[in-house]
């Protein structure tokens, strides 16, 4: 029996279903003031750090802050994704509902003709052939539109070497970033005093 594309054809809709509500969900998440109230406070621990002559102090909050803002950035990006993906999501959903439907009548054509053919129906001597052949069509299209569902976009690899420079790069920014902002929080400090 040829019950497997149904079957299939059910989880399919259910997995792009629990893929659509994590995607959605991902992309509701509210950061916005939580991520202002953090860089607030940062910014005031390091300019209590200053105050209280720890500016080493003064120097962690400042790395926190700029690690927190480069997470927050990520953040949005995903966010950004998340909701691209929810709406790709949404319309890989209709398109599997839809073929599904179809599939479930084919099938059921296909069933009915099966059982016309064992209780010696009249027609040619394989009266099923062509439901069959319509139900495997069905269950190729079904198959690539998962496949189509599922897919990754591919992810390029870099040269090692390459990599280490620019993350050396990036840890140089960032201190230098550090230093600007603990010399604008001294300068802010020296003329508050």
């Amino acid at each position: 029996m040829r019950a497997a594309p149904a079957a299939r054809a059910r989880q399919g809709t259910k997995s792009a279903g629990a893929e659509l509500s994590n995607a959605i969900s991902l992309a509701s998440l509210p950061c916005a003031r939580l991520t202002r109230e953090r860089l607030a406070g940062l910014d005031e621990k390091a300019r209590f750090a200053l105050g209280q002559g720890r500016d080493d102090l003064a120097e962690a909050a400042v790395t926190r802050q700029l690690e927190f803002e480069a997470q927050a950035e990520r953040l949005q990006a995903v966010q950004a994704e998340a909701e691209q993906e929810a709406g790709r999501l949404e319309e890989c959903l209709a398109a599997l509902t839809g073929r599904k439907a179809q599939m479930e009548e084919e099938l059921a054509s296909f069933e009915v003709a099966q059982r016309d053919a064992a209780l010696g129906g009249d027609g040619p001597t394989r009266p099923g052939r062509r439901t069959e052949r319509k139900v495997d069509r069905a269950e190729a299209a079904f198959d690539r539109a998962m496949a189509g569902a599922g897919g990754a976009a591919g992810v390029s690899r870099t040269d090692a070497k390459a990599a280490a420079k620019v993350a050396e790069l990036e840890v140089m920014q960032k201190s230098a970033v550090v230093a600007q902002r603990l010399a604008a929080l001294r300068a802010a400090h020296q003329g508050s005093a």
